[in-house]
């Protein structure tokens, strides 16, 4: 009896012995992995919104995953980026050759995936009488050129890639002085606009679509401006609104593509959220907050007899 007794508090000890082990082995925050540890992501400003809450479902789905999202202006995330401040950035452009090239000169090959359409919205206050305005007047307003009908065009930041998308289309180096202004955020836009009936704000349609609390109200008192697109381009034959359905049908002039750019160079959780808000949950998200997923979600119909 007292042999059969020893083998018995053996067995229960290497058993405890054993599972001890395996919760000190079990994945925690600081173990580094696709879908556990810890990562900081920067944030195109413009798009901040639904990142914002593609980490909160991802961290909320894989517990021991940490991802701190750094929101800035375009150019501050690039120039953050190559400075080593982050492994993930969700940006509107992908990497250029030289920024390329710098990365693989410290042996990290960089991993860019589109995973969706984001379409740039044209807002002014809800009591202004005009609900359209054509590319060729924004061209010309960002010339400096005059438009009777708007008095002021407002953009979020002076570094934003708004700011470089509107600068492209026009072909001018800089804003002009003439009733183009950059303010200090996409709140302020919304708030200017609200404050002055003449005016357009210029800013991304997941902030009219996903508004923070204490934008709602300033929301409720602006409209989306239909935009006619150039001669000869898609979009030519009307005045379209940033919808999902213009967006699919490259109706809408304004659109951009997102991308997520990882270079942690190993395989570490920055890569798990990358292929996260490619995969079917981040593309739902994607779908609901109003912009065009990349590939979209099915939908399954279930039919009854």
């Amino acid at each position: 009896m007292k042999n059969i007794r020893v083998i018995v508090y053996i067995v229960c000890a290497s058993t405890w012995t054993v599972f001890l082990g395996a919760c000190n082995n079990a994945p925690t925050k600081d173990t580094q992995g696709i879908l556990t540890g810890r990562a900081k992501v920067l944030v195109d400003e413009t798009v901040a919104p639904i990142i914002e809450d593609q980490i909160d479902v991802f961290e909320s789905s894989y517990t021991n995953a940490e991802l701190t999202m750094m929101a800035k202006p375009e150019n501050e995330v690039f120039s953050a980026l190559l400075r080593d401040s982050a492994q993930l950035a969700i940006t509107t452009r992908e990497l250029t050759e030289k920024e390329t090239e710098f990365f693989k000169s410290k042996t990290i090959y960089p991993r860019t995936v589109r995973f969706a359409t984001d379409a740039i919205a044209v807002i002014t206050n809800k009591s202004n009488p005009d609900s359209t305005i054509s590319v060729d007047e924004i061209i010309q307003i960002m010339k400096g050129k005059p438009v009777a009908k708007v008095k002021a065009v407002v953009f979020d930041n002076a570094n934003s890639s708004t700011v470089t998308y509107f600068r492209k289309l026009a072909g001018v180096d800089k804003l002009s002085d003439r009733g183009v202004y950059a303010l200090k955020g996409n709140g302020e836009i919304l708030k200017y606009v609200n404050e002055n009936p003449q005016s357009i704000g210029i800013l991304g349609i997941n902030w009219i679509m996903q508004p923070q609390s204490a934008l709602v109200s300033y929301v409720e008192n602006i409209k989306v401006l239909g935009v006619k697109n150039q001669k000869g381009k898609p979009g030519d034959d009307g005045y379209y609104k940033p919808t999902q359905s213009n967006l699919a049908l490259n109706l809408y002039p304004f659109t951009r593509s997102l991308y997520s750019i990882n270079v942690q160079g190993k395989e570490a959780v920055g890569m798990g959220f990358s292929s996260f808000l490619h995969g079917e949950r981040g593309q739902r998200l994607i779908l609901k907050s109003g912009l065009l997923p990349d590939s979209i979600p099915p939908r399954e119909i279930i039919v009854r007899n």
